[in-house]
């Protein structure tokens, strides 16, 4: 299997959760690249300054929704999955129902979107989907939120295989703290939304298949082959 590069210049981009933090960082950044059109997507209605980007509501636990919004973006070659949702969740007593909104919006999210979005994708020659993930994808602090992002990253393998005959290249991007709103109440160092911004779009004109944005992400990657307690002690002394 091999991976091919996606132009973003003259490109057509949809973002979901494109209205703040890291979406909207993305859709900035797509836009510097010389997209001709972004989609941006938001549970709520909001608006955009610049006429290349086109708002969208759309709730990707929504099977309607996502239907919908594939309907009117036919034109798209370029797929950022960035939706995502982040609810204290303890595994051992939280409600399950909690536990499952956050697989509902950062699994199936990505499932529904990117299978609704796959035919677009196939229409060009070559296209691209990201996946924003974590460095909770491979390390947890026992919530639900870690399951749900090592889920999406098994689903992002999985769509890898499933569309790279078609020509799409599937790019899971791992992060660990960043300055969005998501984590504001977190005392840590956070890395800036438009840095990793940029190495998502570079990811996509090079056809990476991982992208490992900060210092935290490669060193726990690095550590997977160690044995788990070694990465937790490692985890603890960043």
């Amino acid at each position: 299997m091999s991976s091919t590069g996606t132009q973003i210049n003259g490109a057509t981009a949809l973002v979901t959760g494109g209205n703040r933090g890291l979406g909207k960082a993305i859709v900035q950044e797509l836009l510097d690249r010389g997209a001709t059109k972004v989609y941006a997507t938001s549970r709520s209605a909001f608006a955009h300054s610049d006429p290349r980007v086109v708002t969208l509501t759309l709730d990707v636990t929504s099977d309607a929704s996502v239907a919908s919004v594939a309907e009117a973006t036919t034109d798209v070659s370029i797929l950022v999955n960035n939706a995502g949702v982040l609810v204290s969740t303890p595994v051992l007593t939280a409600p399950l129902e909690e536990i499952a909104s956050e697989l509902d919006t950062n699994l199936y999210g990505v499932l529904r979107v990117t299978r609704a979005l796959a035919p677009a994708l196939a229409e060009h020659e070559t296209s691209a989907v990201l996946n924003v993930l974590s460095v909770l994808s491979w390390i947890s602090f026992g919530s639900g939120y870690e399951i749900s992002k090592a889920a999406a990253w098994s689903a992002t393998n999985a769509l890898r295989l499933a569309l790279n005959e078609q020509g799409t290249t599937v790019t899971g991007l791992h992060v660990g703290y960043m300055d969005t709103d998501m984590v504001a109440s977190v005392d840590a160092p956070k890395a800036d939304p438009r840095d990793i911004a940029r190495q998502a779009a570079d990811a996509i004109l090079t056809g990476s298949y991982e992208v490992l944005a900060d210092e935290i992400s490669r060193q726990v990657k690095a550590g997977l082959s160690a044995d788990v307690s070694a990465l937790y002690q490692q985890l603890a002394a960043a």
